[in-house]
């Protein structure tokens, strides 16, 4: 029996997808469990086979939350797509109030394939699907793709937020068209949902309330200014009585640049397909922080990972997997209290 098994828990992790699903409520956490439950659970309270999630990360003063979903390809969708009407059903939005940009009660839904037999294709096609059956499932949500979903134009998370109004502060939702679903209601907002190679989310904090220096480190390291950090996309935010540099990194076709992290630390590569795909490590990136705040006399509090990076997220959902367990994120709090 052991090797059937072993075989089957290899087959699976083969076709494996991640969700880093974005929701805007924190400060409520047992409603936020609610909505992760979903993904592992039926309303029956019956098991989803092939379904786990791993972490939810929680931040109160964004009133920001990210939950982890990870399940084989033929599963993901149902999964993801019944935390996202949970969420729906429990959060209002016209009554939201937090510090990060947000534009919907579900506010994010990237799909990253984890397991070498899945693809951007499928993945896209899954993110689609999920689109689909939201604005069936609860009328009036509205949704845009990007990345691989966003066919034929692929245009990055980034770029599609921009378009959308997502970076400013009081977005003109009236003038947003939608890919999917009504021009946007207060009670549910926008979502972004796309799939694309695996982005991080890695927050270096520094010590000040100066927003205007936090601005100056975040353009000197994204990818766009010359001499910044490949694949990332960086806020300033305000955050718990300092600045927090908010990363979105993204992985990037190919091999490694010549950068390496703060202690020698290469970049870590990752396949899909038979592509190499690489991401700039958060020692790079908290090193990089550091010595533009140093420079100024600001010293760095912290660097914190939402979640994981490509390897860990995929070591863990096997891990969760095998043994069977769906609410993995308890397991990990046992393990970090």
């Amino acid at each position: 029996m052991g090797s059937f098994r072993g075989m089957a828990h290899s087959a699976i992790s083969q076709r494996l997808v991640a969700c880093l699903l974005n929701v805007s409520e924190a400060r409520r956490k047992e409603l936020v469990e609610t909505v992760a439950r979903a993904a592992v659970f039926d309303s029956n309270g019956g098991r989803r086979e092939g379904t786990t999630v791993l972490n939810i990360f929680n931040d109160q003063d964004y009133n920001r939350s990210v939950i982890t979903i990870v399940a084989s390809i033929d599963c993901i969708k149902e999964a993801v797509l019944s935390a996202c009407e949970q969420a729906c059903r429990l959060i209002d939005m016209s009554a939201y109030a937090g510090g990060h940009p947000t534009m919907g009660a579900v506010d994010l839904v990237p799909l990253y394939p984890l397991g070498e037999e899945v693809g951007l294709g499928d993945c896209a096609k899954e993110a689609r699907a999920v689109a689909a059956g939201l604005t069936e499932r609860v009328s009036g949500t509205s949704a845009f793709f990007f990345g691989w979903a966003d066919s034929p134009q692929h245009r990055g998370l980034a770029q599609r937020r921009k378009e959308m109004g997502w970076f400013r502060k009081n977005p003109d939702t009236g003038a947003i068209r939608p890919d999917v679903g009504p021009l946007p209601q207060k009670r549910y907002g926008l979502t972004g949902i796309g799939a694309s190679p695996y982005v991080m989310n890695c927050n270096v904090t520094i010590d000040t309330q100066d927003l205007a220096l936090g601005r100056s480190i975040a353009m000197s390291i994204r990818e766009s200014t010359p001499g910044g950090i490949p694949g990332v996309q960086v806020l300033a935010l305000p955050h718990e009585g300092a600045v927090e540099i908010a990363c979105n990194v993204e992985s990037m076709k190919g091999n490694p640049p010549s950068q390496v992290g703060e202690r020698g630390e290469p970049w870590p590569t990752f396949s899909i397909g038979g592509q190499l795909y690489c991401h700039a490590p958060a020692s790079l990136i908290t090193a990089r922080v550091a010595e533009l705040a140093g420079r100024q006399g600001v010293a760095t509090k912290g660097t914190a990972l939402v979640g994981f990076t490509p390897h860990e997220c995929r070591g863990l959902a096997e891990r969760a997997l095998s043994l069977g367990i769906a609410e993995f994120w308890k397991e990990l709090r046992r393990l970090h209290m």
